[in-house]
């Protein structure tokens, strides 16, 4: 959420925002509902201060006075009432219509609304050329007994998909890996819960439900199914004013990650590219406003490290306004080469989203010399999402038998170097 204040003192900027990001948003109703806001506040504080004034005349008045005062007791409460009841009104509309405003974008993020819009930074590794016909990652799944998805959708549906064998083994190795890195960086970690409420999933920006929502929720609830820790780790201080000195705070979170995934089809998103349920090692931050650019680069930098420590070849990208989400200010992401797709997936993204969720949630921080609580910046981003981590890994490690060298780094956590075709598959 941004500060109403700001909304109303740079209307043209936030409605300039709001289109680069190719969204529709009544930016000057909501600043009509803040003055009518402001204007009911003002006057129920008003005759607040009437009544008190009111009921001190109350004490000292004659037999005679009485009955005028108490009529105009009886007006004043009736009236008080009245305005509370429609500012009550008036708040939730507010509220409601102000949380539709995405967060600013940063001033070099490309404006733009589709993929071709993103800017490239820079690559990293070298793409594989074969010198046979490489395999895509559901033949060499199959190939190898690792991943099954067909027994999987009798069980849950379409794209779920079971792990086997050596694949389990691949998950955990990942999961490990990514762990060993960010507790070297210095990051907290931890194991989230795999639900929240709805009031935290939409204080860190997703839509809890309609139509429009990738979030499946539990019924007779207020909990949804997360769809990344950034969820549960950005809602562990809501509503707290965090110590100064305690700050940045820098945690790393395993979960598993639900998406309804709608209307997500086609060659690009098959197999395990895109799946209602997987798992993923996720990086927070909660940070003063003035280091929020800096912890960006920290995290896009620990992302590419983690990913050409296992040799994958990338890109970066600078998303555009168009894909950037409302939360996030500026957003980066590592795409991997998948020669199942003969292109780019995207295998990663962090997130600077400054104090839009913050203020959402309520989370601020305040320094021990004093002064006022202000509200800190959040940021995110993805130390390490299983599946398309082994999506690259099967497809860029192949070899022409249908096997697949593990990278070096994994091979300490898999107790093996390679994955081989099992007889019958």
């Amino acid at each position: 959420m941004l500060d109403l204040r700001f909304v109303k003192e740079h209307v043209d900027l936030v409605k300039e925002n709001v289109r680069n990001r190719f969204m529709e948003v009544d930016v000057e109703g909501v600043v009509a509902l803040y003055d009518r806001r402001n204007d009911l506040k003002a006057r129920v504080d008003e005759l607040r201060a009437r009544r008190n004034e009111h009921a001190r005349l109350m004490k000292s008045a004659s037999p005679e006075e009485r009955p005028a005062l108490v009529e105009e007791g009886r007006r004043l409460k009736e009236e008080i009432a009245r305005l509370e009841g429609e500012l009550a009104a008036v708040e939730e509309e507010l509220r409601r219509e102000a949380l539709r405003i995405p967060n600013l974008s940063h001033p070099e993020a490309p404006v733009g609304k589709e993929e071709k819009d993103n800017l490239e930074i820079r690559r990293w590794g070298e793409v594989p050329s074969f010198d046979f016909e490489p395999r895509d990652h559901l033949e060499l799944g199959r190939l190898l007994d690792i991943v099954d998805f067909d027994r999987a959708a009798k069980v849950s549906g379409a794209k779920f998909y079971y792990l086997k064998n050596e694949g389990t083994l691949l998950e955990l190795a990942l999961i490990r890996y990514a762990l060993d890195v960010l507790r070297e960086k210095g990051f907290d970690l931890f194991t989230t819960p795999d639900l929240a409420r709805e009031s935290i999933v939409e204080g860190i920006g997703f839509q809890p439900r309609g139509a429009e929502s990738n979030i499946y929720t539990v019924e007779e609830t207020d909990l949804c199914l997360v769809g990344t820790a950034e969820i549960t780790l950005g809602g562990m201080y809501a509503d707290e004013i965090i110590p100064g000195q305690a700050l940045p705070l820098r945690f790393a979170g395993l979960s598993h990650c639900f998406r309804k995934e709608a209307g997500a089809a086609g060659q690009y998103s098959k197999g395990l590219y895109r799946v209602h349920q997987f798992t993923k090692v996720e990086m927070f931050v909660y940070c003063r406003p003035e280091e929020s650019e800096g912890m960006h680069r920290e995290l896009l930098a620990i992302e590419e490290e983690i990913h050409a420590g296992l040799g994958i070849p990338y890109r970066v990208v600078d998303t555009c306004t168009g894909d950037l989400g409302a939360p996030a200010y500026r957003k980066f992401d590592l795409e991997a080469w998948m020669p199942g797709r003969e292109g780019w997936g995207e295998i990663t993204s962090t997130s600077n989203c400054t104090d839009y969720q913050a203020r959402r949630l309520g989370v601020r921080f305040k320094e021990a010399e004093g002064g006022k609580p202000r509200f800190v910046h959040m940021l995110n981003g993805t130390a390490l999402a299983v599946p398309r981590v082994i999506i690259a890994i099967l497809e860029n490690f192949q070899e022409r038998d249908g096997s697949v060298r593990i990278p070096e780094a994994l091979v300490p956590y898999t107790g093996f170097d390679v994955i081989r075709p099992k007889a019958g598959s």
